[in-house]
């Protein structure tokens, strides 16, 4: 079974997201496979700093929960084909999140990658 990381801090610009996208691309050169989730609804950024933002990288985890994408289709990396990201979505809120869904999501990528790292969001909320 996969590890699954969550990077976290209830404040934010504390380098999350940067924590987020070393580990991730660190593991994948070392040839772990590894599925990053940016779960900063409304300020997703992780595309970014993994240098996949000429990527199309818009195929979010919600998209996998609701069925309309397979984990298979999740973006791959340009430079490291061991490294794939889910987007957080634009179009939803945190409060349109199936938390029981997230979970099945979690036990199966658990099943498919060595790692998942998960960009948390800044705050105590959801």
């Amino acid at each position: 079974m996969g590890e699954i990381l969550a990077v976290l801090s209830g404040k934010g610009g504390t380098g999350k997201t940067s924590v987020t996208a070393g580990m991730a691309t660190a593991l994948a050169a070392l040839g772990e496979t590894v599925l990053c989730i940016d779960c900063d609804i409304g300020l997703r950024n992780l595309d970014i700093a993994l240098g996949m933002d000429k990527e199309q990288a818009y195929i979010s985890f919600m998209d996998v929960i609701r069925g309309q994408y397979s984990l298979a289709d999740a973006a791959a990396h340009p430079k490291l084909p061991e490294l794939r990201l889910l987007s957080s979505p634009y179009r939803d809120s945190e409060d349109d999140v199936d938390f029981t869904a997230f979970g099945r999501l979690i036990k199966q990528i658990r099943r498919e990658y060595d790692f998942c790292l998960i960009d948390s969001p800044a705050g105590i909320g959801k």
